[in-house]
């Protein structure tokens, strides 16, 4: 085997991606390790040097055509999937190859470098603050990692005596955090971890995960490592209903349909807000008229800005990032709190009107 760094800047001038050759068979590559230069539906983000936005979007296209050059049959092995802040467009697949790309990759599919670039510098990323901390590990060198990374399950006399210097982080599906979840536990949903955790958790939190299975809290784990996250010390054995049949204490989060909404729109109570936490792209191109908009990932920053004697109803697309940021007003000692179930998607849905930024 022989495997070659080949320099492919433009996400950062520094990129490296690595080619790899079985030759005991041939010289022709076999693979590609492309890091955030090439993803799977998606190529990587430009926008970490504001200054040179033209230039490094350039960049990243003639890297993406040098790795194209490498030939169809090369599979491609990114350092980022579906979901992850590095890109917008990544499929939800971990397998792909340069043929494959370069035929449905949409940032692969016009020949024009000047519509490249253009489409790249409308792009709009978020740059989460745990990026810094990404930073400093990558130069210094992360600390090792236990392997296998082991969960260890808790009991609900362990959970309750670590909530008080833990997080506890609910990894289970947005509808199970709705109908019961731990006293200021944060909403986390298993496949929301690579695109939040980053705004929503510091490096040096040591967490406790409420989790389906055992199964489920190692993958979460895992993920959260993945980024920094590597203080999960345990996760509720057994499950939330024995929490509850111990007479623990437990909270829900109400939910509120289209038709609710839309009253207190028509009807605007004074101490009420529709708190929208979509993206700012998002928003701009489709919002519900009088409410706020504060994106997810600012949230937990920008939670001074809100007024924990108003009540919210949080919405989103759908309602799976509502519930994150609902979570995150709770565990900030907000009380009155419900959720938008469906939110824009059920309210486009039934045929209600939305505006654009500029029709504030």
């Amino acid at each position: 085997m022989r495997i070659t760094a080949l320099e492919t800047p433009g996400h950062t001038d520094d990129s490296l991606s690595y080619v790899w050759c079985d030759t005991d068979v041939s010289d022709d590559p076999v693979g590609v390790f492309t890091g955030d230069a090439l993803f799977v539906g998606d190529v990587g983000r430009a926008d970490f040097y504001p200054q040179r936005a033209r230039e490094v979007a350039g960049l990243l296209r003639s890297t993406s055509r040098k790795l194209l050059e490498l030939g169809d049959h090369v599979v491609i092995y990114p350092a980022h999937g579906a979901g992850s802040v590095c890109g917008s467009g990544m499929a939800d697949r971990e397998i792909s190859t340069l043929g494959y790309e370069r035929r449905h990759n949409p940032r692969l599919q016009t020949d024009s470098r000047d519509a490249f670039i253009e489409a790249k510098l409308a792009e709009h990323h978020e740059i989460p603050p745990y990026f810094k901390h990404m930073e400093a590990l990558n130069l210094s060198g992360p600390p090792a990692l236990e392997r296998p990374i082991n969960v260890p399950p808790l009991t609900s006399a362990a959970v309750k005596g670590a909530m008080h210097n833990a997080v506890v982080v609910d990894v289970r599906s947005a509808s199970a955090f709705l109908g019961a979840h731990l006293p200021r536990s944060l909403s986390l949903p298993a496949g929301m971890i690579a695109s939040y955790a980053g705004w929503l958790l510091n490096a040096e939190d040591e967490l406790v995960l409420v989790a389906d299975d055992a199964e489920a809290a190692t993958a979460a784990a895992v993920q959260l490592a993945r980024i920094g996250f590597d203080r999960a010390t345990g996760y509720l054995a057994p499950a939330l209903t024995a929490w509850a049949a111990m007479g623990e204490a437990f909270n829900t989060l109400p939910v509120v349909d289209t038709d609710e909404v839309r009253a207190r729109v028509e009807s605007s109570p004074e101490n009420w807000t529709l708190l929208d936490v979509r993206g700012d792209n998002e928003v701009s191109t489709s919002r519900i008229a009088g409410s706020q908009h504060v994106y997810l990932g600012d949230l937990q920053a920008r939670q001074n800005e809100l007024d924990p004697g108003r009540h919210y109803t949080v919405m989103c697309g759908s309602g799976a990032r509502a519930t994150i940021g609902a979570s995150v007003l709770l565990r900030a000692g907000f009380t009155d709190v419900d959720l938008f179930f469906g939110s824009i998607g059920a309210w486009k849905s039934a045929g209600l009107t939305t505006e654009t930024a500029s029709g504030r």
